[in-house]
């Protein structure tokens, strides 16, 4: 079963690897790292279909489903179980859904390791800064750990502190592929002023959105999507009744609390308003940061993507609460929030180049420069 398992993360991974070797060009490397950015981002938004969907358990056992390579193979006791419950974790539909999004992990690993034998390949040939094979090989770490983190997902029964750490630790490992294919563009010194306070307010605002990004995971891992009803306000009240502490207590099974009682309806409450409470800290942060970046040029269409996507961040949660959680609109709001993670990682990675100057890339893979 791994072997074939292997073998279809190679598939898959095979197809944007061939476009890559039978494109133009000679900077195939630099293609290799945007195309695998790529991949993990449509994997992120799948990942979030998954857990949308409720198929996280499609395939109640890892890497596998009922030990095979594919839900074909499984058919009789995928079929068995939804028989047994129709409207259970496991049922044909949720079952691809679940094994897809492990293929694509897969393929996302293959490449990752690509980049790394890359590196090493051209760092003993040439000793140019961006084939450092340092940040590859942190990769390649970061992957396996996430890849550790998607078998417990499973075998936990997607408990709420695992599927979240899961969540993280995918954008995280977008932020660096992101701020690692950067360091392969082409770059022509721009002359700018840039402060201290910018590079630390690029930094904070970055890091805040990774706590909301966390919180907003852990809404959804806990279901805890509709638990306010209505918006702005809160089932009409500005504090409604919230048990913070049972919302918040992170070691314990999806729907219980610590002491293996059910979860009460307060700390979801909870987990719902935090959420949107701190999203107010996080718009003021990439206001204030877009307004400070749009006074330079060279960061004025950084800015204006930062303010889009804030804008249709702020328009999908509103409509998800809404509209009862459409589904489309859900996944939309989780692919917006790897928008800003990916933004905000050029941003601050521009502004690292130099301690007073920047630099304007020239990349075909960004249409921001």
């Amino acid at each position: 079963m791994w072997m074939l398992l292997a073998l279809k993360g190679l598939i898959i991974a095979l197809v944007p690897g061939a476009i890559i070797y039978l494109s133009r060009g000679e900077d195939k490397f630099k293609r290799l790292a945007w195309v695998t950015v790529f991949l993990t981002f449509d994997l992120i938004v799948f990942g979030a279909f998954t857990r949308l969907t409720d198929s996280g358990l499609g395939c109640p056992d890892w890497p596998g489903c009922y030990g095979e390579a594919n839900p074909f193979l499984a058919h009789d006791d995928i079929s068995a179980a939804q028989s047994a419950m129709p409207s259970g974790p496991v049922t044909v539909f949720k079952a691809w859904i679940e094994m897809i999004h492990r293929y694509l992990a897969m393929a996302v690993g293959v490449l990752i390791i690509a980049i790394c034998v890359g590196a090493i390949h051209h760092w003993r040939k040439n000793k140019t800064s961006r084939y450092h094979p340092a940040l590859p090989l942190v990769l390649l770490v970061f992957v396996c750990i996430q890849g550790a983190f998607g078998a417990w997902t499973v075998t936990l029964k997607l408990q709420p502190l695992i599927v979240t750490t899961h969540l993280l630790l995918g954008l995280s490992l977008f932020a660096l592929l992101c701020w690692h294919a950067l360091r392969q563009t082409v770059h022509q010194t721009v002359t700018v002023t840039i402060t201290k306070n910018l590079k630390i307010l690029a930094a904070v605002t970055f890091v805040l959105v990774g706590m909301q990004i966390a919180l907003g995971g852990w809404v959804s891992t806990n279901y805890a999507a509709l638990a306010c009803g209505g918006f702005p306000l809160c089932q009409s009240q500005f504090m409604p009744e919230m048990n913070l502490e049972q919302g918040y207590t992170l070691w314990r099974h999806l729907g219980m609390t610590a002491n293996g009682e059910y979860l009460p309806f307060s700390a979801l409450v909870a987990i719902n308003w935090v959420h949107r409470c701190f999203a107010l800290v996080v718009v003021v942060a990439i206001s204030a940061l877009a307004y400070q970046t749009w006074k330079i040029p060279t960061f004025k269409k950084l800015a204006q993507g930062l303010l889009v996507v804030l804008t249709l961040q702020l328009i999908s949660g509103a409509v998800t609460v809404q509209f009862d959680w459409p589904l489309a609109v859900a996944v939309a709001h989780n692919a917006g929030a790897a928008a800003l993670v990916f933004l905000l990682a050029m941003l601050n990675y521009r502004l690292s180049l130099t301690g007073q100057s920047a630099r304007t890339e020239h990349s075909e893979h960004s249409s921001l420069t």
